[in-house]
């Protein structure tokens, strides 16, 4: 696999510190042209931030002809945003290259999703945070709530014709990082090149039993049954190559804690693998699991790194371990 060198992409949140002296007016820059959400409302201003700063020291600078009561009660009617969340504190800390969005009208926020988060967005890909339980995308049989309705649902409050495309999937039940593409022509360079662009894609796995081997690869060619059950074909080459690797985290007697890497993806892959080394993932009653230890599949993407495929920067998202995975390792509580 070809690595491409930039820098890299994880996002982390900026920290913000309140010290006790006063903080200087930070600097604005008024943006001119179409500011995202705002679709050329002249009811909207948007200012990018130069400088360290305060909230209201900022407007004060910015808003050159409102006056400062004015401004305070802008704040607290929610007509200010900072990088698209209503910021109501005077000594909110700034930094540069924050956005701050000034509204005639109150800012209505967006309702949180079900079962989602967005971890990264910008014009060409989403990157979320999946709950265990929410759907990635809904067969043709089937009408609930999932990740790609709610995605859709959150690009079109900025743009009515916006569109959600699916890049890869995770099960129902699997939590962890998942990707979107914002354009068919971004899905297509994904998908037709994802080996590639794709870096880093790991997976912790709890499964059942003492897993014997520290670190180990299985290797198969993965094909499915009438009844929609992915298993390994006896033969070689009779099938979708399947290749994973794992190495032990944590075990006991009765379970084992695996970080997982998917040299390919492949449908149900390593709930098909852990099966056939005897150590099905817990709560994968269709792969031979028989514990429900916690409740859940226990199966978690957490870490996905790949090359944009416009920028061609280097982005890595991990998101932790669900602190039920944990659970079976505590020491039982004294009787």
């Amino acid at each position: 696999m070809n690595k491409r060198r930039s820098a890299a992409g994880r996002q982390t949140n900026e920290s913000k510190r309140m010290g006790s002296a006063p903080r200087p007016p930070a600097r604005p820059q008024q943006r001119s042209g179409r500011q995202e959400g705002t679709g050329n409302r002249p009811d909207v201003k948007s200012f990018t931030v130069q400088e360290p700063g305060e909230l209201l020291a900022f407007l004060i600078a910015s808003l050159k002809h409102t006056g400062r009561n004015a401004i305070k009660s802008m704040l607290s009617r929610g007509q200010i945003t900072v990088n698209g969340s209503v910021a109501k504190v005077y000594n909110y800390p700034l930094q540069p290259g924050h956005t701050v969005m000034v509204s005639k009208e109150r800012i209505m926020e967006e309702e949180p999703m079900i079962g989602l988060a967005v971890l990264h967005e910008d014009e060409h890909i989403i990157v979320v945070k999946k709950e265990s339980g929410l759907l990635s995308i809904a067969s043709d049989k089937e009408n609930e709530l999932t990740a790609y309705r709610q995605l859709t649902a959150h690009v079109r409050k900025k743009d009515a014709k916006a569109r959600i495309f699916v890049v890869h999937r995770l099960d129902r039940d699997t939590s962890g990082v998942m990707m979107f593409a914002k354009s068919e022509q971004v899905q297509q360079t994904l998908q037709n090149a994802w080996g590639d662009m794709v870096q880093e894609r790991t997976y912790i796995a709890l499964v059942e039993g003492a897993v014997k081997k520290e670190t180990g690869t299985i290797k198969s060619w993965l094909k499915e049954s009438s009844t929609l059950k992915m298993y390994s074909s006896p033969y070689p080459n009779d099938g979708q190559l399947a290749i994973t690797h794992y190495k032990m985290l944590q075990a006991n007697r009765n379970f084992t804690l695996l970080e997982v890497h998917l040299e390919t993806g492949r449908k149900n892959q390593i709930r098909v693998h852990m099966e056939e080394i005897g150590h099905p993932v817990v709560g994968d009653k269709k792969y031979g699991a028989k514990s429900k230890a916690i409740g859940r599949l226990g199966l978690h993407a957490s870490v996905l790194a790949f090359v944009h495929p416009v920028t061609e920067q280097l982005m890595r998202f991990e998101v932790p371990v669900p602190k039920t995975f944990l659970a079976p390792f505590r020491e039982p509580a004294a009787t």
